[in-house]
């Protein structure tokens, strides 16, 4: 049965394989894929959808694992220049959801405003940061954060304070079905030139230590209490080691033992349950249970 979805000024795309927009290149079709023009294109649809209708929003897929089967209903992608804009006013940037979070930071540092340098080390969209609370190097979107604006899943605005998303740890309390629309941050003044050199120290600890020209995720679990997910993943002996369910296998890499990799051809059944062995193996092996950073969407085949 074709899925029934209401007229839009975007793009709407039936039957659309996923996999070229994630950075591990797997996973099946969405039943839909939508492009929204802009947000009142992507309002206007929402309180016109069947209610019925599964919703998934997807970003520049740099933290996401498609599974096989595809994803049912629609997806939502903000993708081009309409959801990328970044404005400066004083010591606030403000940033559509589709922005990457690598040119906030570069915005700041243009803008000379110190604070937003740990997101030229993020891979990912300002619509993730907010829902992840994402971080690295000590800092994290909380700490930065001012508001932000979105759309409920009846198309409805809201806008929400950091203090209502109730934040911690790779974790926000907001309703997951909510679709950000723009984020509103505060930064500290600085010397571009400062801010900049912050910004080149931490690409370039990026480079060395992290596979980014590889087919990744980032980092697959999040740190437990008091423990490095990598160290427990290399101790468990899954650094470098190829594992296989359907597809050409999947690995840890060789340069971090917390990025998965996708060698070459890889399915998302072999990610996952790559991911799910580790798992299970250091559970056995210390009796810490890794959570995943990695989100996983879709159906199994």
């Amino acid at each position: 049965m074709t899925l029934s979805l209401p007229p839009v000024r975007g793009k709407l795309l039936r039957d659309e394989p996923l996999a070229p927009y994630t950075w591990f290149r797997v996973g099946g079709a969405a039943e839909a894929l939508f492009l929204p023009a802009d947000a009142e294109d992507l309002a206007d649809f929402l309180k016109a959808l069947d209610p019925g209708v599964p919703v998934t929003t997807l970003g520049v897929g740099s933290n996401v694992i498609v599974r096989d089967g595809g994803v049912p209903g629609v997806v939502i992608r903000l993708a081009g220049r309409a959801w990328a804009q970044v404005t400066i006013e004083g010591d606030t940037i403000t940033a559509g959801a589709g922005a990457l979070d690598s040119m906030v930071a570069k915005a700041s540092a243009k803008a000379g405003l110190a604070g937003l340098e740990f997101y030229a080390g993020i891979p990912g969209t300002i619509g993730g940061a907010l829902t992840m609370n994402a971080g690295c190097y000590g800092s994290e979107t909380k700490d930065v954060l001012v508001s932000a604006r979105g759309l409920t899943r009846a198309g409805e605005r809201v806008e929400y304070v950091v203090a209502d998303f109730g934040y911690s740890y790779r974790h926000s309390q907001a309703p997951a079905d909510i679709l950000w629309l723009a984020a509103t941050f505060r930064g500290t003044p600085d010397a571009p030139d400062a801010v900049q050199a912050r910004i080149d120290e931490i690409t370039a600890r990026r480079e060395q230590t992290q596979p980014i020209r590889e087919k990744t995720g980032g980092s697959t679990f999040k740190n437990p209490p008091g423990h490095s997910s990598w160290k427990l993943v290399d101790e468990a002996g899954w650094r470098g080691r190829l594992f296989a369910v359907d597809g050409g296998g999947a690995m840890f890499s060789d340069l971090h033992a917390n990025f998965m990799i996708n060698p070459g051809e890889a399915t998302a059944a072999d990610l996952e349950g790559l991911g799910e062995q580790v798992r299970a193996d250091v559970l056995a092996r210390t009796g810490i249970d890794l959570h995943w950073e990695i989100r996983r969407i879709g159906r199994q085949r």
